[in-house]
C-alpha cells in the first residue's frame, strides 16, 4: 500500500483549450486565466511538475472534473514570461502520461491527484518494420503538407524509440482534439504506432486529392486570368482607337428588346437566365456564340403579336371571288370562320386540309384566304421531309442547331396568328431520324398546340391562334392520327367550262401583264381556249393551261419586238393562231369506237391528275383454261379480274355457257397504256362486262361507261372519286354512266352541267350492268334459258349452248 501511495502525486493543474501536449514535446503556451497563471507560479516556485490536460469543450471558462479528460501529461516549466497585457507565455516540456484521479478547483489554482501510467514497448523485428514504415509514411506526408517544417523530418528520422517516435509525429499531424486525445490514451507503443500509420495514410490520400484539385483549379484560373487579361487589353486597344465595346452594347440592346417584348413568363425567366450567363462569358468563346444565337432567336419571335382579323364577310367574299372562280364549299367554310370569330373571340384557328389534283389552286387559295382575313401568310413545304427535327428543331447541344420549320416560319410571318400553309403534307417520309408526321400531331391538335415545344427553344410557344392549312394530292399517304386532326376539304378537277372561265378571268390577264403586253389589245376567242384545253393539256387543274397561254404571249411578244410595232394593233387569238404558235397537238381527243365492240368496255378511273376513261379489253382463244392479265396492273386489280371470272362462271349456265367452258378456252384481259401502273377495285364491273361480252359474243355499247367494285355474288359496291370520274366521262363524250347505287348520294357534288349531259344509272347488281351495257335487242332475255328470240345472231362458239341476239343491225 505504501508503494502505491508513493506513485500518486498532487500537482497544479493547467486546463488546455484546443491543444494536446504529448510526452517528449516542448510547446509554447499563452495563459490568460487567473487560476491557470497561479498554477504555473505555484509549480515554478515549488519546482514541481504541472498537469497538462485538455478540456472537452474549449468554451468552458471555469472547468470542473467532468469538463476535462481523464488522461493528461505531466510537464516541466522551462521558461515563464509575463506579457504587458497581463497574460503569461510559458514554455513547457511534456514528461510522461498520467491518469487524473481527483480534481480540486478550490483555492488560488487548480490542483489534481494523478497517477503515472506505465508504457509498454517491445523491441523486435515487427516493431522495427513498423517504425520504418511510420518514418517513410511521415516523409511522404511532409512532402505533401508544406505546413510542417523540414527540420521536423530530420528530428523524426533520428528517433529510434517507437514510443517517442509516435508521440513526436502525433504532435505534428493536424488531427482533431478527440483523435489526438485517443492517441494520447494508448499506452502500448506498438498499438499507438499502428493507429498512427493508419491515420497518416488516410491523411496522405486526402492531401493527394487536394493536390489534384488545386492543380486543376490553378490551370482553370490561369486560363481564365489569361483570357481576362487579353480581353482587357483588347478593350483598352479598342478604347484608344475610338471603337465602342460592341459586346456590351449588344447585351444592352438585347435587354432593351426584352423589356419591349411580350414574352411569356417561362420565356422571360429562361432568357434572363441565359443573359446572365452570357454577361459572365468571354465574347470570343464558343459557348457565348451559342447563347447569343439562342437569345436572338427567342427575342426575334412575335411573342403576343397578333394581327386584327377582317370581320367584314362581304369584303372577304369579294376578295375570295377576285382570286378564284367557283370553289363554293371552301369559300363558305372561310366565311363561316369569320362569322364565328366575330361572335366569339375565343375560337382557335381551324385546321383544314385541301386535297385535290395538282394545279387546282390549293396553294394560291391559302394565300387568298390570308388576304381575305387580313392576316400574314407563310408557307412551309413538307415535301421530302424525313427528319423529325425539321419540325421540332435540333437541341442546342448540336453544333449549328436551329429551330424547326414551324418556329422559323412563325418568325418569318411576323405575327402569332398567320395563315400557315403546310404544303405537300402527303409527301413526307420517315427513316431512322424519326417520323415528321408524328411531330405534326402536336402542331395540328387544338388541344395541344397552345403549348408547342420546340427542341431548340426549350420553352412553350402558343400556336392556337394560327390558321393551319395543309395541302395534299392524296389521302392514303397521310397517317390516320394526323388525318383525324384535320378537316378535309376536297378540290376536284375543273370542267372545261370552269377552265374556260378561269382562263378568261384570271390566266389570260395575269400572263398578259407578266409579258409586258398589258396595253396591247390581245384577246382570246373561247374556241381558242377550249382548243388549248383539249389538244395541248390533259390535267384536272390549270397549271399546264397557264403554261401554254404563257407560251402564246411569249411568241406574240417576240413578233412585236421583231417587227418593231409602235402601233398597238389588235390581235385576235383563234384556233388557227393557237396551232401556229403552239405547234403540233400534244393530245388527241378521246375517240370512241365507231361501232360497238365485243370484249371492249369503257371504264372510269381516278388518278392524282383527275379522272380518266379506262378501256378494258378481253379476248377468248381456244386453250386449256389459263387466265392472262396484262397492262401493269396492281394486286387489287388482278383480284378484281379473278372475281369477275368467278361471277361469270357462276352465271355460266344462265348465259348459255357450257359447264366446262373455262377448261376449253384461254382468257386474256388487257388494260391499254401498259406503261402506266394501275390499281384499285373500281374496275371490277368493267372487267366482268368485257369478259361476259367476249364469252357470249355480244358487243358492249360504245357510249356506256361504268365504275364499281364487283363481288363473287355479283353485288356492285361503292367506289371513290365519283366526281372526277363523271368529269372524265363528260370530257370523253360518253352518254350513259353506270354507277354503284351506294354512290347515288355523291351526285350532289357533280356540276349540274355534267349531269344534264350524262345519263346516270345507279345499279346494285352485275346482272343489271350487263343488261344496260351489252348491245342486246331484248336485254331481258340475257339470263333466259328457254325463251326463243329472233334477230341477227353471231356465229355460235363451240363452248356456247345457245346464241344471243344483238340489237345491232
Amino acid at each position: 500500500m505504501a508503494d502505491a501511495s508513493e506513485k500518486k502525486l498532487i500537482v497544479p493543474l493547467l486546463p488546455l483549450r484546443d491543444i494536446i501536449v504529448f510526452p517528449h514535446m516542448i510547446v509554447p503556451l499563452f495563459v490568460g486565466r487567473e487560476k491557470s497563471i497561479n498554477a504555473l507560479e505555484e509549480a515554478l516556485g515549488q519546482k514541481k511538475d504541472i498537469l497538462l490536460i485538455a478540456q472537452k469543450q474549449a468554451k468552458t471558462n471555469d472547468p470542473t472534473e467532468e469538463d476535462v479528460y481523464r488522461i493528461g501529461v505531466l510537464g516541466a516549466i522551462i521558461q515563464l514570461l509575463r506579457l504587458p497585457d497581463g497574460t503569461v507565455k510559458v514554455l513547457i516540456e511534456g514528461r510522461k502520461r498520467v491518469r487524473l484521479l481527483q480534481f480540486k478547483k478550490e483555492g488560488r489554482f487548480y490542483e489534481a491527484l494523478v497517477e503515472p501510467l506505465t508504457e509498454t514497448e517491445e523491441k523486435n523485428r515487427e516493431s522495427e518494420a513498423l517504425i520504418r514504415s511510420i518514418k517513410e509514411a511521415f516523409e511522404s506526408y511532409v512532402q505533401l503538407n508544406k505546413k510542417i517544417p523540414p527540420e521536423i523530418l530530420m528530428t523524426v528520422t533520428s528517433i529510434e524509440s517507437g514510443a517517442k517516435l509516435s508521440d513526436t509525429i502525433a504532435a505534428h499531424i493536424p488531427l482533431k482534439i478527440e483523435e489526438k486525445q485517443r492517441m494520447l490514451e494508448i499506452t502500448d507503443a506498438k498499438v499507438r504506432l499502428e493507429e498512427l500509420l493508419r491515420v497518416i495514410q488516410k491523411e496522405i490520400e486526402i492531401l493527394q486529392i487536394e493536390k489534384k484539385i488545386r492543380t486543376r483549379v490553378k490551370k482553370q484560373m490561369e486560363k481564365s486570368q489569361k483570357e481576362y487579361y487579353l480581353n482587357e487589353q483588347m478593350h483598352a486597344i479598342q478604347k484608344e482607337l475610338g471603337e465602342r465595346d460592341e459586346f456590351r452594347a449588344e447585351i444592352q440592346d438585347i435587354e432593351k428588346t426584352i423589356k419591349k417584348k411580350k414574352l411569356s413568363e417561362e420565356a422571360a425567366k429562361k432568357i434572363k437566365k441565359e443573359l446572365r450567363k452570357l454577361k459572365m462569358m468571354s465574347p470570343m468563346s464558343a459557348e457565348a456564340t451559342v447563347i447569343r444565337n439562342y437569345v436572338d432567336w427567342v427575342i426575334s419571335l412575335p411573342w403576343g403579336c397578333y394581327t386584327t382579323d377582317n370581320t367584314d364577310i362581304h369584303q372577304a367574299q369579294k376578295v375570295l371571288d377576285e382570286d378564284h372562280y367557283g370553289l363554293g364549299a371552301i369559300k363558305d367554310r372561310i366565311l363561316e370562320h369569320i362569322a364565328v370569330q366575330t361572335l366569339s373571340q375565343k375560337i382557335c384557328g381551324p385546321i383544314v386540309c385541301f386535297v385535290g389534283p395538282p394545279g387546282v389552286g390549293k396553294t394560291s387559295l391559302a394565300r387568298s384566304i390570308a388576304r381575305a382575313l387580313g392576316r400574314n401568310f407563310v408557307r412551309s413545304s413538307l415535301g421530302g421531309v424525313r427528319d423529325e427535327a425539321e419540325i421540332r428543331g435540333h437541341r442546342r447541344t448540336y453544333i449549328g442547331s436551329l429551330p424547326g420549320k414551324i418556329v422559323q416560319s412563325i418568325k418569318k410571318a411576323g405575327s402569332s396568328n398567320p395563315v400557315f400553309l403546310l404544303d405537300e403534307v402527303d409527301k413526307m417520309a420517315m427513316d431512322f431520324r424519326g417520323d415528321p408526321a408524328a411531330a405534326l400531331l402536336e402542331v395540328l391538335d387544338p388541344e395541344q398546340n397552345s403549348t408547342f415545344s420546340d427542341h431548340y427553344l426549350e420553352v412553350d410557344y402558343d400556336l392556337s391562334k394560327v390558321l393551319f392549312i395543309a395541302t395534299a394530292n392524296t389521302l392514303h399517304n397521310i397517317p390516320r392520327p394526323l388525318l383525324d386532326r384535320m378537316e378535309v376539304i376536297r378540290l376536284p378537277g375543273y370542267t372545261d367550262e370552269e377552265k374556260l372561265h378561269i382562263s378568261k378571268q384570271f390566266l389570260v390577264l395575269k400572263q398578259k401583264s407578266m409579258h409586258g403586253l398589258k396595253d396591247y389589245p390581245i384577246t382570246f376567242q373561247d374556241e381558242a381556249i377550249l382548243y388549248i384545253i383539249h389538244r395541248y393539256t390533259k390535267e384536272a387543274g390549270v397549271r399546264n393551261l397557264e403554261r401554254e397561254i404563257s407560251t402564246i404571249f411569249r411568241k406574240l411578244a417576240k413578233k412585236i419586238v421583231e417587227n418593231q410595232q409602235k402601233k398597238k394593233e389588235a390581235v385576235l387569238v383563234s384556233e388557227k393562231t393557237v396551232k401556229e404558235l403552239l405547234g403540233v397537238e400534244k393530245y388527241m381527243p378521246v375517240q370512241l369506237e365507231e361501232i360497238h365492240e365485243i370484249g371492249l368496255t369503257n371504264g372510269l378511273a381516278w388518278t392524282e391528275m383527275g379522272g380518266e376513261l379506262l378501256a378494258v379489253e378481253c379476248a377468248i382463244m381456244p386453250g386449256k383454261g389459263s387466265l392472262t392479265i396484262t397492262g401493269q396492273l396492281g394486286d387489287v386489280m388482278k383480284e378484281s379480274a379473278r372475281a369477275a371470272l368467278s361471277y361469270v362462271r357462276s352465271r355460266g349456265e344462265m348465259l348459255g355457257l357450257a359447264r366446262d367452258f373455262y377448261q376449253q378456252v384461254d382468257i386474256h384481259i388487257h388494260v391499254p397504256e401498259g406503261a402506266i401502273p394501275k390499281d384499285g377495285p373500281s374496275a371490277g364491273v368493267t372487267m366482268a362486262t368485257s369478259l361476259t361480252s367476249a364469252l357470249i359474243r355480244v358487243p358492249v355499247r360504245k357510249t356506256v361507261a361504268m365504275t364499281g367494285e364487283v363481288t363473287l355474288r355479283g353485288r356492285v359496291l361503292a367506289i371513290g372519286g365519283l366526281k372526277e370520274k363523271m368529269l372524265a366521262a363528260y370530257r370523253s363524250g360518253i352518254e350513259t354512266v353506270l354507277i354503284p347505287k351506294e354512290n347515288e348520294k355523291d351526285l350532289k357534288d357533280v356540276p349540274s352541267k355534267v349531269l344534264k349531259k350524262l345519263k346516270v344509272i345507279p345499279v346494285d347488281h352485275m346482272d343489271e350492268v350487263l343488261k344496260r351495257a351489252l348491245d342486246l335487242k331484248h336485254p331481258e332475255s340475257l339470263f333466259s334459258i328457254d325463251k326463243k328470240v329472233s334477230g341477227k345472231t353471231y356465229k355460235k362458239p363451240f363452248y356456247l349452248t345457245r346464241a344471243h341476239v344483238s340489237g345491232t343491225a
